[in-house]
Parts: C-alpha cells; structure tokens; sequence
C-alpha cells in the first residue's frame, strides 16, 4: 500500500514542501530510504522502528520503500522522522480513517522521533510554519516542545 505525508524543510530561511512517499509491499524485509537524504535521515530508520514498536504498534516485516520527494534536493536532519513513521503507519495499514486523505492534503509533520515514541523538537519551527502558511497549509503537527513558537503564526492549526 502507498501513503504521502507532507513534511517542510528549511534551505537558508526559504521552506520548501518534502513528499514522505511510503510503499509497504510483500517480499523479503528490507527498508530503503531514496532521495538525497543524508546520513541523519538514513540513520532515521533504527530511530523510527525502535519508536513504533516502543509506542505499542507493530512495525510491519515487509519491503518498506521511502522516497523523499523531490528527490533532486538534498534533505538533512532529524525532522522527517515523523512524517516517515506516520507514512509507515498508514502504508501499513496501522492507521485507517475514512477522511484521512483529506486530512492529510493540507497537513504537514516535523519532528524528530525518540526510541520512546516522543516527538522531539527541532530547530528553526518558526520559519517553517511562515512559509507553511504561504503554502496553503492548514495544520502542523509537530512536537509539544515547539508548540508556544510554532502559534506565534496566525491562522495555522497547531497539533
């Protein structure tokens, strides 16, 4: 199953969108991570199992392909650990609900994920959620930590 969650990046202080494409399929297990990301990002994948199976969810034995889109810029850092999980979850059918691609049109993700689950805060929030909001983008889920600087920007849904 395919999911495509939406994450942002920062290049300076311009934010771009990032597509977390997610494939779950059969075969033998294996996880691949494309799309320029660096060595943060492709260490994301112990961090991302290790925090879905200590959230209590299963994480699925399966091929497991993740493409950062687009796949021509480079990405680095911690905060595609959310989105990553959460398309994880949905491609695996973890997490089902009949208005969840509307929800997720006009939602983004940022953060970085603990071995407990938590959602962690990241640098440079602020900017972000402005260039979010020029985007169109309705809601942020993000970690509590970066709450209080993320509502500073008027007419986002901070989650």
């Amino acid at each position: 199953m395919l999911a495509n969650v939406t994450s942002m990046a920062l290049h300076g202080l311009d934010g771009y969108l990032i597509q977390v494409q997610v494939d779950v399929s059969g075969g033998l297990p294996a996880w691949e991570i494309v799309g320029l990301a660096d060595i943060a990002i492709k260490e994301s994948k112990e961090r991302v199992r290790i925090a879905i199976k200590n959230s209590g969810m299963e994480f699925p034995s399966r091929r497991i392909i993740v493409n950062l889109a687009p796949a021509d810029v480079r990405k680095e850092g911690t905060f595609l650990d959310l989105p990553i999980a959460i398309g994880i979850l949905i491609a695996s059918g973890n997490i089902k609900n009949e208005c969840l691609k509307d929800f997720l049109k006009d939602t983004i993700f940022i953060g970085e994920l603990s071995l407990d689950g938590t959602v962690e805060g990241i640098n440079g929030i602020l900017p972000i959620c402005i260039e979010a909001k020029k985007q169109g983008i309705k809601r942020v889920i993000l970690s509590a930590k970066n709450a209080k600087e993320a509502s500073i920007i008027e007419g986002l849904d901070i989650l």
